[in-house]
């Protein structure tokens, strides 16, 4: 047994949250242990689809979309929901770019984004990996002590750390051990979960399909580049067992044209889609991120997106804590933030698959009947949400996901946050930091906070002025790209006074 071992973080669960905490605390020199009961990395596909924050999110740690051609694509078209009668129920616009300067909508291939980023990990000297290792809490009192235990052959290590955060999934044992009850939405569905490499010389269409067919509701997206996905919902007179077996996944792939002769089957796996979340995210010095913190049916893409949401929001709270700029109690903030946020899309999520998911004949003609006269209106069908954040570490009306647009830096046109990686006061003209006192200037350069006046900046496709006048003159971002609060010409100073009084 090695024992008195010191970390300032350890981390439960080396998926993509856990990674992703770890690079965003590793990057600052905070030492971290990430412990995963797995020798390796899942090989096969997970998640499949994210969003324009989920790639700001990805830029930020040096894997941009667009310099990764080869693990995530977007696209740029629409989202096709039709019946059995392969009418036309909606079409959800999922082309463009979105509001952070990257499409709306990508897709990817998981292992290949989580080895990327395993690249990264790797490439930081405070961050430790144990893989083939379990981690049991020991007690949290003013640190929290857990044992590591390396399955293979029982060798204990004892450490020590500020913090310990459970990234470890749906099931996780952190969660358990904290005593975090559950909050379960009582929506639980099987679908066969089918990923395919179809031979190139199909040419098979990049297009993304939702069946609301009562005699097998199913869904059709791509994979990633050179891959589709698959998905098929249990039907009730079927077994889990008679579903699950890969000569059922090829009979349901025939009508595709997909079969073994043109064909990989990566894999198939049945899996109970499912809505809920931890009533808790924080227990004393144990908290809790991604699946462990919350659940959503897959039918708005965004789950893993919510986890690496968590972890931008956990992570320069628990940095800040570290480092001594902030109280510990900002990081009571961090759920009161998240949950909230989080239920918008969980809501919105389960009431796709209550449409999706109904096998009643009735039913499922009046909902096509309905469906149908809204598309033949003109309606535009539900937006995702966008929503703020709960309440927390902003001021009132503040909390929401800032823009990112492009700026000309030399003879180049780079992305803002490439330029301003952190914080950033963003203000409507230079003239305004005579505005800010010393205490304000001090609060600014404490937290690394870059202040940047519009009048002094090429805004290439002019993103900021509008939605700086929307709000005042002067706005402060926080690291995690969403806003704490604006103010006018007059309140910058009490602006930035403010926050610094929030983190204390």
């Amino acid at each position: 047994m090695s024992n008195g071992a010191v970390s300032d973080v350890v981390i439960v669960g080396l998926g993509p949250v856990g990674k992703l905490l770890a690079i965003l605390l590793g990057r600052q020199g905070h030492t971290v242990t990430v412990v995963d009961r797995k020798t390796e990395g899942y090989p096969l596909p997970r998640a499949v689809t994210h969003d324009f924050e989920f790639a700001r999110i990805l830029q930020s740690i040096g894997l941009a979309p667009d310099t990764i051609p080869d693990i995530t694509q977007p696209y740029d078209s629409m989202y096709v929901w039709r019946n059995a009668d392969l009418q036309t129920l909606v079409e959800v616009d999922w082309s463009g770019v979105g509001s952070s300067g990257w499409y709306n909508t990508y897709f990817f291939s998981q292992p290949a984004l989580e080895d990327r980023m395993e690249a990264v990990l790797s490439a930081l000297p405070s961050v430790t990996v144990l893989r083939g290792w379990s981690a049991e809490v020991l007690s949290d009192d003013a640190t929290v002590t857990a044992r590591l235990v390396r399955i293979a052959d029982d060798e204990e290590r004892i450490v020590e750390a500020r913090y310990l955060v459970g990234a470890d999934g749906a099931n996780s044992t952190v969660r358990r051990w904290a005593g975090i009850d559950w909050h379960d939405l009582g929506f639980f569905y099987d679908w066969l979960v089918v990923d395919v490499i179809p031979d190139p010389s199909l040419a098979f269409p990049h297009v993304a399909i939702q069946t609301c067919d009562i005699a097998r509701p199913a869904t059709m997206v791509p994979g990633g580049p050179g891959r589709r996905r698959w998905e098929f919902m249990r039907l009730p007179h079927e077994t889990i067992e008679s579903l699950n077996r890969t000569e059922r996944a090829w009979e349901l792939l025939e009508p595709f044209g997909i079969r073994p002769e043109n064909s990989e089957l990566e894999r198939h796996s049945v899996y109970t889609f499912q809505a809920g979340w931890a009533t808790r995210w924080r227990q004393g010095h144990v908290l809790l991120a991604g699946d462990a913190a919350h659940l959503m049916p897959p039918f708005a893409g965004q789950g893993l997106g919510a986890g690496l949401r968590d972890v931008t929001n956990l992570a320069w709270k628990l940095r800040a804590v570290l480092d001594g700029r902030a109280a510990e109690a900002i990081l009571d903030s961090y759920a009161d933030e998240r949950l909230p946020h989080i239920r918008e899309f969980i809501d919105f999520s389960v009431e796709l698959g209550r449409v999706i998911c109904i096998t009643d004949p009735a039913e499922a003609a009046a909902r096509d009947a309905r469906m149908i006269a809204e598309l033949e209106k003109g309606n535009p069908p539900p937006a995702p949400p966008a929503p703020l954040l709960g309440p927390g570490l902003h001021l009132p009306d503040a909390g929401s996901l800032s823009p990112q647009g492009s700026v000309r830096a030399g003879a180049d046109v780079v992305r803002f946050d490439d330029l301003h990686p952190g914080g950033v006061l963003l203000l409507a003209s230079g003239a305004l930091r005579a505005r800010l006192g010393s205490e304000a200037a001090g609060i600014l350069t404490a937290w690394g906070f870059d202040v940047v006046a519009l009048d002094e900046i090429d805004d290439v496709h002019d993103t900021y002025a509008p939605w700086l006048a929307g709000l005042g003159e002067a706005v402060l971002i926080r690291p995690d790209f969403y806003t704490f609060g604006a103010s006018d010409a007059d309140g910058v100073d009490a602006l930035v006074r403010a926050f610094g009084a929030a983190t204390r």
